[in-house]
């Protein structure tokens, strides 16, 4: 059994704390609304965030940080990728040196340009940060229905560890030392899911969806590799693998958001009406802010952020998209006659 400290009570770190607790780990999870602590002590669910899963007497609840950080096994950072920095900082003074924390939200700071394992290394020196990501909608674990996930860590010690404390028969963890390409994938697929879901809001189909989540997985590739990540990460679990189900689930707060862009709402009256944190808005931004720093092309994500932030029509956006200048789609570098 591990001492798990789960930071964050929104839907994805309770779905965790549920099946952490079901491995038989002892499980506190912390969050910094104490009126939120008072509704999940009293319900033992999450109305708010994930209605319908109740959750195991033997977790503990807290606002004390001190409680849920200090001589944990683990600590699961799953704040919004916004709060990552400030919940680090309040973390820091609590964390032991090579205290594992597991990073389990998905963004880049857009201030700097980091990945979230950047962001709490750079706040919390002493831990030893790694990652958790796949397709893994917190509805879906809560519920314990069947998911794959990939671990990344620098050391296989610790990717083994996390792997060993998270496995289940209904929550299969993969490892790999590619932390980079893991959190770019998670963090980028999202903007491409504000694309997909643009194109469901204003009525196009299938053909539609499968161009931008296969053109928009180049980008993401693209990018990644410039930046030093693995091609092959992008082609697993946290790269096509969350692509897919992002751009494809109701439960995707990034596509929910873009079918209301797409049926003509701004991107803040879509964002009030999700009523969640649609990640790929904050990294829309830090997505261009990459992609000028290491002179990659991304079109699709350029045109999001034409449509977020620069008032441009949907309509337009796809249409600029589908009149770009001719491309070959794979080539070898070869001489082609």
């Amino acid at each position: 059994m591990s001492k798990i400290g789960i930071i964050g009570a929104g839907g994805w770190g309770i779905a965790l704390s549920v099946l952490l607790c079901s491995n038989g780990h002892d499980v506190v999870v912390w969050s910094a609304l104490e009126k939120e602590i008072e509704m999940l002590n009293r319900e033992h669910e999450q109305k708010d965030k994930l209605p319908g899963v109740k959750l195991p007497d033997e977790i503990r609840f807290t606002s004390d940080l001190a409680q849920a950080v200090s001589g944990m096994d683990i600590l699961v950072l799953a704040v919004p990728s916004s709060f990552t920095r400030s919940t680090a900082h309040l973390m820091k003074e609590y964390v032991a040196k090579e205290q594992i924390i597991v990073n389990v939200a998905k963004g880049i700071e857009e201030s700097t340009l980091m990945t979230l394992s950047q962001v709490i290394e750079n706040e919390i020196p002493q831990a030893d940060v790694a990652v958790l990501s796949g397709p893994s909608h917190a509805e879906e674990v809560g519920r314990g229905i069947p998911t794959t996930i990939v671990a990344g860590a620098a050391s296989k010690k610790t990717a083994e560890y996390i792997q060993n404390v998270f496995m289940s028969d209904v929550f299969r963890v993969y490892i790999s030392p590619d932390v980079l390409g893991i959190e770019l994938g998670a963090a980028l697929k999202n903007v491409v899911a504000l694309a997909a879901g643009i194109a469901d809001g204003l009525g196009y189909g299938d053909n539609t969806k499968a161009a931008l989540i296969t053109r928009g997985m180049i980008e993401i590739a693209r990018l990644g590799v410039a930046m030093g990540g693995k091609f092959e990460t992008f082609c697993g679990l946290s790269g096509i693998g969350d692509l897919i189900v992002t751009c494809a689930s109701m439960h995707s707060r990034n596509r929910r958001a873009g079918i209301l862009i797409g049926q003509g709402k701004t991107m803040q009256e879509a964002m009030d009406e999700v009523n969640m944190v649609v990640e790929g808005v904050y990294s829309a931004k830090a997505a261009m802010g990459l992609a000028r720093k290491y002179n990659v092309e991304l079109p699709i994500i350029e045109q999001v952020n034409e449509v977020l932030f620069n008032n441009k029509s949907a309509n337009a956006a796809v249409k600029d998209l589908m009149l770009r200048d001719k491309k070959i789609e794979i080539f070898s570098g070869e001489e082609w006659k």
